[in-house]
């Protein structure tokens, strides 16, 4: 298996990449193919595919903010089950980011992630993968060492509409396994700079925020 960066709309497996998005993620969460052309050419912005047989089996794209020395894991997908998509991803992805700390002269202090809550929301079904299951993935997410950020979530919608996504919980994973709250504020800073590229964010959202700001610090909690 090899493990690719697609930094061009044009490269191939940018094409077979954006397919198993759609097959897998419902449509509010696909962003549309051409307006992913200035996002792959963002340096910040890092979209790697696991490739096997010259074919695209798994994705993910994140990306890590030297000032605030976190990552965000935007999404993962694991295409088929049995080849151990998921670990590998995983393992590349954060030899990637710790190196990219290293170059900013620190150690990476955690990720954050939005997990799909199968408690809230059931349907989804995920192109039938079953590693894709949210109760596969909340589970597998819960061992790799992620904790849910203790308040209710909601996020603008990738069509840029304005409308709400709920039935999603924030959760980060820290580096330093002692680690049982987040200040408050760098998930508000992180959040606002996050969605920058959205100009309609529901009022819901905002209100998430004003919330957030009012609290010193923020719980993480298990699963």
């Amino acid at each position: 298996m090899e493990y690719r960066r697609i930094t061009n709309i044009n490269d191939p497996l940018f094409k077979q990449m954006h397919q198993l998005m759609q097959d897998v993620f419902p449509p509010e969460e696909v962003l549309e193919f051409d307006l992913w052309k200035e996002p792959l050419e963002d340096p910040g912005i890092r979209v790697f595919v696991a490739v096997h047989e010259d074919k695209v089996v798994g994705a993910t794209e994140y990306r890590y903010y030297e000032d605030f020395n976190v990552a965000m894991t935007d999404f993962t997908i694991i295409g088929q089950a049995g080849l151990g998509i998921g670990t590998y991803l995983a393992q590349n992805r954060l030899v990637d980011l710790q190196t990219l700390a290293a170059e900013n002269n620190k150690k990476l202090s955690g990720m954050f992630a939005e997990i799909y809550n199968p408690y809230k929301v059931e349907h989804y079904e995920f192109g039938g993968v079953k590693p894709m299951d949210p109760y596969v993935r909340r589970e597998v997410l819960a061992h790799l060492g992620y904790k849910r950020l203790d308040f209710d979530y909601v996020h603008p919608s990738w069509n840029n509409d304005g409308e709400a996504v709920t039935g999603l919980d924030l959760c980060f994973l820290p580096m330093n396994e002692e680690t049982n709250e987040l200040p408050s504020s760098l998930i508000v800073k992180f959040l606002k700079r996050y969605y920058t590229v959205l100009s309609n964010r529901p009022d819901s959202w905002y209100s998430m925020i004003e919330n957030l700001e009012k609290k010193e610090k923020t719980a993480l909690v298990y699963f």
